[in-house]
């Protein structure tokens, strides 16, 4: 999300796999982030084709500094939903909450948090055994996040996941290690968002992530899979970020009559100012094409499974459908790299 789960929006290069994982045991799921529900036709071909298993963000929850008090925030409000659809709901909270929030708020927190969702489900009679939490914990945020988690899993009664990041599995004796059933680990947004041109992807790339998979084989808990389906372009102003698109990608900046190639095939400097679908412009602007596509993810599995444990089973969950370019991501694409794990 590219709140957090993000920051936020074919030939297939095939390694061998590796001896001690058997193909093709994992589940296919895609996260869904849009406040509005509604799939197209192609989206709900490539979830009927892979499995129909959506991770649905169904709200947020912020802080509300001039109130004082948490609150819901981008409910999602519902289309229709197909029939076979297995739904997981998750819930993103900002670490902002838990570092305003009293310590005697937290479980009241939780009780509203799994009342909203048990409306929102009831609402389209969506029926689901686990939830998932995104929240990028800190250390002085820790204690009341787990806090949290475990009053609601007390009430829920349902399987309970939260999402991690690298720095949380190799850094786990500081961090902690949050008390749910299963960890969904964030394998995306590893790099840093820089003006330099030189420097590798933000969303993947190996050299970051080497820093932090050797770790993997000691988590304590069940690790599924969120892996990136999203491309970017980084907003360069005199050398400084300004800030990230999801909609401008090569087809934009490959108009030669508004852009020209600078320093590599993937960057581009503007020829003169203008307006980009309500976005302005301005003559020497760069943006840094960060794309991710089959080889990026293949390069991504390949690097997990040498160092995740063995385990029973493994969920790829992929971010995300909402947004997804079906010209770069198909049926065929989605499943051979789950079939990796």
């Amino acid at each position: 999300m590219f709140k957090s789960l993000g920051w936020f929006t074919v030939v297939v290069l095939l390694f061998p796999l590796t001896s001690c994982k058997k193909p093709g045991n994992a589940t296919t799921a895609f996260y869904y982030w849009k406040t509005g529900f509604k799939l197209n036709e192609q989206q709900a071909g490539l979830l009927k084709q892979t499995g129909n298993n959506v991770y649905l963000r169904f709200f947020d929850v912020s802080w509300n500094d001039k109130e004082q008090r948490s609150y819901p925030n981008a409910v999602v409000r519902f289309s229709d939903i197909p029939k076979g659809l297995n739904i997981t709901p998750v819930i993103y909270i900002t670490n902002k909450t838990f570092e305003n929030i009293a310590d005697t708020a937290v479980t009241t927190l939780a009780g509203h948090c799994n009342k909203l969702i048990n409306e929102l489900s009831a609402e389209k009679k969506i029926s689901y055994t686990k939830v998932q939490v995104d929240c990028d914990w800190s250390l002085s945020t820790r204690d009341k996040y787990f806090s949290f988690l475990k009053a609601f899993k007390k009430l829920s009664k349902k399987q309970l996941e939260a999402t991690i990041r690298l720095h949380q599995v190799k850094f786990k004796d500081r961090t902690g290690v949050p008390p749910v059933d299963a960890g969904v680990l964030m394998f995306y947004n590893m790099g840093k968002l820089n003006a330099d041109l030189q420097q590798p992807s933000s969303i993947y790339n190996s050299d970051d992530a080497d820093k932090y998979v050797a770790y993997l084989g000691s988590y304590p808990l069940k690790l599924d899979i969120a892996l990136p389906l999203f491309s970017w372009s980084v907003h360069i102003r005199d050398g400084r970020v300004i800030q990230i698109y999801g909609k401008i990608a090569r087809r934009q900046l490959a108009d030669p009559a508004r852009f020209e190639p600078t320093e590599g095939l993937a960057n581009y400097r503007a020829r003169t100012s203008f307006f980009l679908d309500g976005i302005y412009i301005k003559q020497n602007d760069i943006f840094k094409l960060e794309e991710t596509d089959s080889n990026t993810l293949n390069a991504a599995a390949k690097q997990l499974t040498q160092h995740l444990p063995k385990q029973k089973h493994t969920t790829i969950i992929y971010y995300e459908l909402a947004n997804i370019d079906l010209s770069k991501f198909n049926q065929e694409t989605i499943t051979q790299i789950s079939a990796r794990f």
